[in-house]
């Protein structure tokens, strides 16, 4: 099997992992506990517009901060616990959810809170190539991510036979390994500092735990649902 790291577009027409450790993975993630599905959106009018015609809860930011006609923010601590008689949540952000528009793969959404079980079920799913994409920042690359694709694609090798990594994968093993270390660099990465600045220092904690969710959520129809065994 080949296992590749990429940045913001993906290698593989196969299996794809999006990343997008600082906020929107985690708050995927979580939705599905409450949620049936969540549908991305690109653009703060596309949202309102979905929810004008169709119903459901509004969630989003742009540069961290929540939107104002919206139902929440980006924040996967305030998505977790969140109740509702609906059972779609609209979602866009400024980098996560852009970044699934372009995929041509099979696409699965990875954090630190679902590392071991997004590679548990890439592996299930995937015929011959596993490419796990860091979203970045404004099209930058984030220290985040990159750890965060570092932890996934360590359970990934881990479970694999044959597992033909990238180097580039194989820096990001390595980069993940002290969780000291990880953990600290998310707290004082560029999106770490703004998103405290802010006043979401929950956000930033819980997305620096490991392996608490075994949800994965998985891209299809142009919605993001609870991937089954």
């Amino acid at each position: 099997m080949k296992v590749t790291l990429s940045f913001e577009e993906s290698e593989s027409s196969d299996v794809s992992i999006m990343v997008d450790a600082l906020r929107a993975s985690s708050t995927i993630t979580l939705a599905l506990n409450n949620f049936k599905k969540v549908i991305p959106c690109f653009s703060i009018k596309e949202a309102i517009e979905l929810r004008e015609k169709f119903g459901g809860i509004v969630a989003g930011e742009r540069n961290g901060k929540k939107i104002d006609e919206f139902d929440l923010g980006n924040s996967p601590t305030k998505i977790k616990d969140y109740t509702s008689n609906s059972n779609q949540l609209i979602l866009t952000t400024s980098n996560g959810t852009r970044i699934l528009e372009n995929m041509k793969s099979k696409v699965l959404v990875g954090s630190l809170i679902n590392a071991k079980s997004v590679a548990e079920k890439s592996i299930k799913i995937a015929n011959n190539h596993i490419d796990v994409v860091m979203a970045g920042v404004k099209g930058e690359f984030a220290i985040e991510d990159f750890l965060a694709s570092g932890e996934i694609l360590h359970w990934i090798n881990k479970e694999l036979v044959n597992c033909e990594l990238n180097e580039y994968g194989k820096a990001a093993i390595l980069a993940s390994r002290d969780y000291k270390s990880m953990k600290e660099s998310f707290i004082n990465s560029r999106s770490g500092k703004r998103l405290r600045e802010l006043g979401y220092e929950n956000d930033v904690e819980l997305c620096c735990m490991k392996n608490i969710t075994e949800n994965v959520a998985i891209y299809k129809n142009q919605e993001l649902i609870l991937l089954k065994d």
